[in-house]
């Protein structure tokens, strides 16, 4: 029997693949993630993203450099503590942010079709309680962005 985390990889390896087959522009899956983070927190840290996304730094700073390369995101040095990278948007990125949530919204409804809403509310509850516990593990506190 497959464990806990096969089924979620493959579901997500499997959302990735759907995220780059429906995008407009081909941008892949993997930066869908990264564009609805960096949207909704415009300036957010290097590290923050890497925690939020639960990436190591390294995955981070290379992703964003394809990102930066292809015109969808600037960074700047931070002014408080200049060891740090802050993260925007451009307009390239604000641009497809409604494609990537339409993509996002249809995925999820479409994995969700025929699971009625009692066990969905059931299934997102163990998912945010696991969640909790995996940061808790990692970050040895709660992680809530």
């Amino acid at each position: 029997m497959a464990t806990i985390m096969r089924r979620m990889n493959v579901i997500s390896r499997c959302e990735s693949i759907y995220r780059t087959e429906q995008s407009a522009d081909r941008l892949p899956g993997i930066y869908h993630s990264y564009i609805l983070a960096i949207c909704r927190q415009p300036g957010t840290t290097q590290d923050r993203l890497a925690k939020h996304l639960c990436n190591n730094k390294s995955s981070v700073t290379r992703h964003l450099s394809f990102l930066e390369k292809g015109g969808y995101v600037k960074r700047r040095v931070c002014e408080k503590d200049r060891r740090e990278m802050q993260v925007y948007p451009t307009e390239k990125m604000l641009a497809v942010l409604p494609e990537v949530r339409r993509i996002t919204l249809e995925w999820n409804a479409l994995i969700a079709q025929g699971i009625p809403e009692e066990e969905l509310a059931v299934f997102h509850s163990v998912l945010d309680r696991m969640l909790e516990k995996s940061q808790e593990i990692v970050y040895g506190q709660e992680v809530n962005e």
